[in-house]
């Protein structure tokens, strides 16, 4: 189990040293889960959450909380290629909210475009440099896609930590 004990200071004038960050990148039949922190800006993957039609796996992502303990909560939010709400915006955004409401976090949406199809070329390319051993699975590009959602969030708040 992670542990993050210390990785704020405490004290509403004290500036957070590190904060712990879970991403999700929001499908319809699985939701990527990356998790990273403030200090280092840096994102690693960690697991996939099935959806249905009946929702999330509430009890995996209840799991993924306990054990993190995250700070804040990142999700992806898609839209299409000319930058309008995609069909699926409502979903994530559903999603999002209920986030908040079951962890009492904050949680920011970045947008998602083109994120799965960036991290299943990283995978292919540490795949076919030697790096990467394993055969690259849909589970692997989701959780790669919400490090990439990660990464653009710690950029476009690099002043805010």
């Amino acid at each position: 189990m992670p542990s993050h004990a210390g990785t704020q200071a405490p004290g509403p004038s004290a500036s957070p040293l590190a904060q712990l960050v879970l991403a999700f990148d929001f499908g319809r039949r699985r939701i990527g889960v990356a998790c990273g922190d403030t200090l280092s800006r840096s994102a690693s993957p960690l697991a996939a959450v099935a959806n249905t039609a009946a929702g999330p796996s509430w009890s995996a992502v209840d799991l993924l909380m306990r054990d993190w303990r995250p700070d804040l909560i990142v999700v992806g939010l898609p839209y299409n290629a000319d930058g309008s709400e995609s069909g699926m915006s409502a979903q994530a955004r559903d999603f999002s909210d209920e986030l908040a409401r079951r962890y009492a976090l904050p949680v920011r949406l970045v947008d998602e475009r083109y994120s799965s199809l960036e991290a299943g070329s990283r995978l292919r390319a540490e795949r076919e440099s030697g790096v990467r051993k394993r055969k690259v699975t849909k589970t692997d590009v989701d959780a790669a896609a919400a490090c990439v959602i990660l990464e653009r969030w710690f950029f476009e708040s690099m002043n805010e930590y």
